[in-house]
C-alpha cells in the first residue's frame, strides 16, 4: 500500500514536470520550424533530450503506453534530426499531436484516482486494479517529484497568499496615517517655534515649559519618521516575497500562444507571426491562466476573421505575413492587456447581417447601428459572423467566453477596428498584487491621482511657450509641439482655461503619445493600493480604480490611456455646445434636458456677468438666455455680446415669462436671433428656435 501511494504521488508530480518538458520540447519545434533548412541543432538536442526524458520517466513509473507513445515520438523525430533540408510540416504535426495526447492520458492517469468510488484501490498505475493518486493523496512526508520538490519552493493555498496581501494592505494603512501624523507635528512645532519666537522674553522659569514642550515634540518627529520608514521596508519586502509566491510572469503565455498561431494558420492556408511586448511582468497565476485561455480565443479569432490570406494582404500591399501583438502593461493594481492584429478589422456589413439573422434588432435599424455599438454585439454568446461551422469557428464560442472572464474579475474590455488596418481588443483587468506610485493633483477643487509611471516631467506653465492652434492649444516643449489640454475640462468640471504663469503642467506619456495636462495644485505623491471600481464608472473610461488617501478620503486614479487619448480634441471640434442662462434653477434645467435631447453639450450659468465671463474663454454654437435677470437682464448681456466683435456671430435666444410683443421687439433690435415666451419652451418650440436660429447665422 505504501509503495502505491509512492507511486501516486509520484504520477501526480510529474503531470507538472512533462507540462514543462512538453512546453520545452513545443518551443524547439516551433524554432525548428521557423529556422527552416538552416537547421537549429541546439533546439533539434532539447527536442530530442525532453522526448527521452519523458520516455524514462514513464517507464519508471510503470507507464508503459505512455513510454512507448514517446519511444514512437522519438522514432519520428530521430531520422529527420540533423538533416539539412526542410522538416516536413506533417512531422511537425505528428509530433505535437502526439505530445497533446501525451499530457491528455498522464493527465487522466493522475485524475482518474481521485474518484471517490474507488477510494482504496491498489495496484499498478495504468493497470485494471488501481489508478494513480493525487498530489493531495500523498502520506505525509512524502513530496511527489516535480517542479514543488525543489527544496526552495512549497505548497501554499492561494487563500494564504491573498491573506498576506490584505495583512500588506494593512500595514500600507499604517504607514500613510504615520506619515500623516508625523506632517501633523511638524506643524505642531513650526507653530510653537514661532509663538516662541513672537512673544517677549519673559523670565526663565515661564520659557522652561515651552522649551519641554519643543524638545518632547523634536523628538517624536523623529520617532514617527523612522516608524514610517520601517513600515515601508516591511511593506516592500513582504509585496516582493509574496509576488515570487503567487505570480508569475506573462512570457509563460507566449509558447502556447505560437503553437496555436502555428497550428491555426496550417488549417487556414494563412500566415502571421506572433510577439509579446511586456512579458516580464508578474501576475497572479490564477489571471494568468484565464489570460492564457482568453488570448487562445482572442489568437483563433484573428486568424480566422481578422488576418487576410496572403494574396490578399499582397494585393492590399501589406506584408504576406499578417502581425498579431499581445502588449501587457501593469500600473499599481490594474493590468492592462491589448491584443492587436493588422488584418481587415471587423467587417461591419457581415455583424449587420448577423444581428439581423439572429432577431436582436430589425433591418431597418441594423443599419442605423454606428460602429461602436456594433463592436459590442461581438462580445454576446452565441453570436458569430460565420454562417458555416468549422473545427475553428461558427459555433459562435469565443469573444463571449472572454468577456465572461473579464466581467468576472471586475474588469472590462474594449473593441477599436479600423477598416483595413486592424483590430485592437484592450482588457483592462484588477489584479491583487502591487501598489501604485501615485502624483495626486488638485483640479476645480476636485482631488484625483495620476500613475506616477505615465508621468514625464511637471513643468510650471510659462505664456511664451503656449501656442494657440486651430482646434487646441499647443505646448512648446524640449523643441516639441505636445498638445495641451485643461484635466478639468476634460473631465467636464469646467470650460478649458489657459494656464496663467507658474501654474502647474503635468506631462504624461502613454502608449508612445505625449500630452500635456494643465491642473491647478500638485499636492505630492503617494504610495496607494488601487482597487476597482463598479462597472458603471469604469465604463466612463477616465478612472482605472479608486484608493483610499490617510485621511480616509476616496481619491479616484486616472487611466492613463484616457489621458492621451487623440480623439479628444477631434470629438470636441465636432460637439455642438450650448450656453444656458437663466436665475431660476427649475428653467435652467428644463432647457438643458431639451438641448441635450438634440445632442448639444450643455453648460448652464446664473447670471448674464458669469455668461460673459465663460464666453470669454469658450466658443458657443448658440446661447439660450433669460430677459428678467439682476444685475445685467437678457437685454443687456445681448447688446454686450453684439458689441463684441468675437462674439458678434453667436447666435441668442431670448426666453421670458412675458408674452409680450413690446419686449419681444426690444429683444430683437437689441441682436437676438429669436424671442420665446417660457410657455412656448415648455410647449416644444425651444428646439425649432434654436436650430432657426443657428441656420440663419450659418448662412
Amino acid at each position: 500500500m505504501i509503495q502505491d501511494d509512492l507511486i501516486r504521488g509520484l504520477i501526480a508530480g510529474f503531470v507538472g514536470e512533462a507540462q514543462e518538458i512538453c512546453e520545452a520540447i513545443t518551443k524547439g519545434l516551433l524554432a525548428i520550424e521557423s529556422a527552416g533548412a538552416a537547421g537549429a541543432p541546439d533546439h533539434e538536442a532539447e527536442v530530442a533530450r525532453g522526448l527521452h526524458t519523458l520516455k524514462g520517466t514513464a517507464g519508471s513509473l510503470g507507464l508503459s503506453d505512455l513510454a512507448t507513445m514517446a519511444h514512437r515520438l522519438e522514432d519520428v523525430f530521430a531520422p529527420v534530426r540533423g538533416s539539412r533540408k526542410q522538416m516536413p510540416a506533417d512531422v511537425f504535426d505528428a509530433l505535437l499531436g502526439g505530445l497533446d495526447l501525451f499530457l491528455t492520458q498522464l493527465r487522466a492517469y493522475a485524475e482518474a484516482s481521485t474518484s471517490p468510488a474507488h477510494p482504496e484501490r491498489a495496484g499498478t498505475p495504468g493497470t485494471a486494479e488501481g489508478q494513480p493518486a493525487t498530489a493531495d493523496e500523498s502520506p505525509a512526508g512524502v513530496l511527489p517529484r516535480g517542479p514543488e520538490t525543489d527544496d526552495r519552493t512549497w505548497r501554499v493555498s492561494a487563500r494564504d497568499v491573498a491573506s498576506l496581501m490584505r495583512e500588506i494592505d494593512r500595514l500600507r494603512d499604517v504607514r500613510l496615517r504615520l506619515d500623516a501624523r508625523g506632517k501633523e507635528v511638524e506643524q505642531l512645532l513650526a507653530t510653537l517655534v514661532e509663538r516662541s519666537l513672537a512673544t517677549k522674553r519673559s523670565p526663565r522659569g515661564e520659557e522652561a515649559p515651552t522649551a519641554d514642550a519643543r524638545e518632547l515634540l523634536h523628538l517624536l518627529a523623529r520617532a514617527l519618521k523612522a516608524d514610517a520608514g520601517d513600515a515601508a521596508d516591511i511593506v516592500d519586502t513582504l509585496e516582493a516575497r509574496v509576488k515570487a509566491i503567487g505570480t508569475q510572469p506573462v512570457r509563460a503565455l507566449i509558447d502556447p500562444l505560437r503553437r496555436l498561431v502555428r497550428d491555426s494558420c496550417r488549417a487556414t492556408g494563412k500566415e502571421a507571426q506572433l510577439s509579446l511586448v511586456g512579458g516580464e511582468i508578474s501576475i497572479d497565476r490564477h489571471v494568468l491562466q484565464g489570460l492564457r485561455e482568453s488570448l487562445l480565443h482572442l489568437v483563433r479569432n484573428a486568424i480566422d476573421h481578422g488576418i487576410e490570406s496572403p494574396a490578399e494582404r499582397d494585393r492590399a500591399g501589406k506584408h504576406r505575413e499578417g502581425s498579431l501583438v499581445v502588449r501587457v502593461e501593469q500600473h499599481g493594481n490594474v493590468l492592462y492587456v491589448e491584443f492587436s492584429d493588422d488584418g481587415g478589422g471587423v467587417d461591419l456589413d457581415r455583424v449587420r447581417a448577423a444581428v439581423v439573422r439572429r432577431g436582436l434588432v430589425e433591418p431597418s435599424d441594423a443599419q442605423k447601428l454606428p460602429a461602436r455599438e456594433l463592436h459590442r454585439w461581438i462580445w454576446s454568446s452565441g453570436f458569430s459572423t460565420t454562417t458555416e461551422v468549422t473545427e475553428s469557428s461558427g459555433r459562435g464560442v469565443g469573444l463571449d467566453v472572454v468577456k465572461r472572464w473579464v466581467d468576472g474579475l471586475g474588469g472590462h474590455g474594449e473593441v477599436h477596428s479600423v477598416s483595413g488596418q486592424g483590430t485592437r481588443f484592450v482588457l483592462t483587468l484588477p489584479v491583487e498584487f502591487g501598489s501604485s506610485p501615485t502624483l495626486v493633483v488638485r483640479v476645480a477643487g476636485q482631488e484625483l491621482g495620476i500613475p506616477i509611471a505615465v508621468i514625464e516631467r511637471i513643468l510650471a506653465a510659462a505664456p511664451e511657450t503656449i501656442v494657440a492652434g486651430p482646434v487646441e492649444t499647443e505646448l512648446a516643449y524640449d523643441g516639441r509641439i505636445v498638445p495641451l489640454r485643461d484635466l478639468g475640462a476634460m473631465l467636464a468640471l469646467r470650460l478649458a482655461l489657459v494656464p496663467s504663469r507658474g501654474q502647474p503642467i503635468v506631462l504624461v506619456q502613454s502608449q508612445g503619445v505625449r500630452r500635456a495636462l494643465v491642473v491647478d495644485e500638485v499636492a505630492g505623491d503617494l504610495d496607494l493600493v488601487v482597487r476597482g471600481i463598479p462597472q458603471e464608472a469604469a465604463e466612463l473610461g477616465a478612472f482605472q480604480g479608486a484608493s483610499m488617501t490617510a485621511r480616509g478620503d476616496l481619491l479616484l486614479i486616472l487611466r492613463p490611456g484616457w489621458l492621451v487619448q487623440a480623439e479628444m480634441s477631434q470629438g470636441a471640434a465636432k460637439t455642438r455646445r450650448a450656453l444656458v442662462v437663466d436665475d431660476s434653477l427649475t428653467a435652467r434645467a428644463l432647457h438643458r434636458a431639451m438641448l441635450e435631447v438634440a445632442g448639444y453639450v450643455v453648460h448652464t450659468v446664473s447670471s448674464g456677468t458669469q455668461a460673459l465671463e465663460w464666453l470669454a474663454h469658450a466658443r458657443y454654437d448658440v446661447v439660450v438666455c433669460d430677459v428678467a435677470m439682476s444685475p445685467m437682464d437678457g437685454l443687456a448681456f445681448t447688446g454686450t455680446v453684439r458689441s463684441r466683435q468675437e462674439l458678434r456671430d453667436t447666435p441668442i435666444v431670448l426666453v421670458s415669462a412675458r408674452d409680450d410683443q413690446g419686449l419681444r421687439e426690444r429683444g430683437i433690435a437689441t441682436g437676438a436671433d429669436a424671442f420665446l415666451s417660457k410657455s412656448q419652451c415648455a410647449a416644444g418650440r425651444l428646439l425649432a428656435e434654436v436650430s432657426s436660429a443657428v441656420e440663419r447665422r450659418r448662412a
